[in-house]
């Protein structure tokens, strides 16, 4: 899943570059927003794939893994 081990600290630190949650902490962002791209698409690329991910971290109840890795 990850290729190397900072990944997952820097999917918790990765922020929405734009529209209407910009600048948010992707595990921030509403589950019901991340639904709505699973339906629309994913970006292609980087941010696509932390954003699936994201979602499955949030459909399984597993945000509290990320916290720890937010930098301050």
């Amino acid at each position: 899943m990850f290729d190397q081990p900072h990944e997952l600290e820097q999917l918790a630190n990765a922020r929405m570059p734009f529209g209407k949650f910009e600048g948010k902490l992707l595990i921030h962002l509403p589950e019901y927003y991340l639904v709505w791209y699973r339906t629309k698409g994913f970006p292609a690329g980087k941010l696509g794939r932390q954003l699936e991910l994201m979602l499955e971290i949030k459909i399984n109840g597993l945000e509290e893994l990320i916290y720890p890795l937010i930098r301050k």
